[in-house]
């Protein structure tokens, strides 16, 4: 571990961002929720955290080589913890819009400033290792990070000051790192119309994973108090679905390496489509089922994206990852900004167990659209893929050069 010293600091203000920003995703819908916000206002109030997420992508870099790395992050995170107390002094549906949007582009910007720094830091000999720590860190900080919420309590004025003293600490370790300041990041190109010609599938792929999964990040939380969980209950049932995320990101992967990746990807939508069943029609108000099919549909929908980038990346040519990573992430954006909105309307009319009828009919059409895709187009055949399947984060298009193996080039 001593070549990861080093980087101790920017894996330390990682976890902290990312404790920070999983806590207060969960606790904006409790905490809307009580202060009497319906559940489609509170959708649109997701929808606003995403709309900012996707500007930040566009224009973080620029701003970042403005201005260099530790001032972008600095200003980004003084804005994110102002917005924060902002929304505990403004308690309007617009107010909090405009702020998780605000706070939308400063997480993409904190984001992308840590993982481009970080991809400057590592060499070939210690990507693997850094990368697997990074996730590590991922993984235990928004898990953890849901627990603090029966702790403190959704009431009150405290879990709003420690999110605002979470983001004030993550300037501490970037600012005691060396003194030595990575050169400039590359320009990220935004090619939407690449991803389209290299692979529809993909395409799709990315905006049906926004359109699921950011409405169970943003409405799960609802679905869960909608039943009858308790606060402690809800914390245990958005970690459960966070936590097997991982369980079958590699085995998926592994075999996706080895096989016509379309098959897996059809193979994992069923697997989610299946567990939104679950939910809808079964689980009921029971909370160890509840427990059981979030389980379930976590473990199948969260590498959704991964295999649809590394579907893409079968049939780039040489030179175009970068501009495919860069695109995945913008059309995953796109999605998760109609997704919440959807979803919650369909909660107001029909009740909690409508966001996973809303689930089952997307996955629904994106199996139907992935069968259709296997008729028309041939797989790429195993040997001449260029690239083996990337367990990938939806934080910033640098996170996927990190992740790139070595000696791989890019745009």
């Amino acid at each position: 571990m001593s070549p990861l010293r080093s980087l101790i600091p920017l894996l330390l203000t990682a976890g902290i961002l990312i404790g920070g920003n999983g806590l207060q995703g969960t606790f904006i819908s409790l905490r809307a929720l009580q202060e009497g916000f319906s559940p489609s206002i509170i959708g649109v109030i997701g929808t606003g955290y995403n709309i900012g997420f996707a500007i930040g992508c566009i224009y973080v870099t620029r701003v970042i080589r403005s201005i260099g790395h530790i001032r972008a992050f600095s200003a980004l995170a003084a804005i994110a913890a102002s917005g924060s107390i902002m929304m505990l002094l403004f308690i309007t549906p617009a107010a909090w819009f405009s702020m998780r949007l605000v706070q939308g582009i400063c997480f993409a910007g904190l984001f992308a400033t840590v993982e481009s720094w970080l991809n400057a830091k590592v060499d070939n000999g210690t990507r693997a290792r850094t990368l697997s720590v990074y996730r590590f860190v991922d993984l235990g900080a928004v898990t953890l990070a849901q627990f603090v919420i029966p702790a403190v309590g959704i009431d009150g004025f405290q879990l709003f000051a420690i999110i605002t003293i979470a983001l004030t600490l993550s300037l501490v370790p970037i600012s005691l790192t060396d003194r030595s300041s990575p050169e400039a990041p590359e320009q990220v190109n935004f090619n939407l119309g690449i991803l389209w010609r290299v692979s529809p599938l993909a395409t799709i792929g990315c905006v049906v994973v926004g359109l699921t999964n950011s409405s169970f990040r943003s409405l799960g939380p609802i679905y869960a108090d909608g039943i009858g969980m308790s606060v402690a209950s809800i914390a245990t049932f958005m970690s459960v679905g966070i936590f097997a995320g991982v369980v079958l990101q590699y085995p998926l992967g592994h075999y996706s390496d080895k096989l016509d990746r379309r098959l897996i990807i059809l193979a994992a939508t069923f697997g989610s489509l299946v567990a939104s069943l679950f939910l809808a029609f079964v689980a009921g108000s029971n909370i160890w089922l509840n427990y059981v099919g979030i389980f379930a549909f976590g473990a199948f929908a969260m590498p959704l994206y991964s295999l649809c980038s590394a579907h893409a990346n079968d049939h780039a040519a040489p030179g175009q990852h970068a501009l495919i990573s860069a695109a995945t992430l913008f059309y995953w954006s796109a999605g998760a900004v109609i997704g919440p909105l959807f979803a919650s309307i369909m909660i107001d009319h029909f009740g909690p167990q409508a966001l996973f009828v809303y689930t089952v009919v997307v996955l629904a059409g994106f199996m139907a659209y992935t069968l259709l895709r296997m008729r028309v187009r041939e797989g790429v055949p195993v040997e001449e893929r260029r690239m083996r399947f990337r367990s990938l984060l939806r934080t910033s298009a640098f996170f996927a050069k990190l992740a790139r193996p070595p000696n791989t080039k890019t745009k």
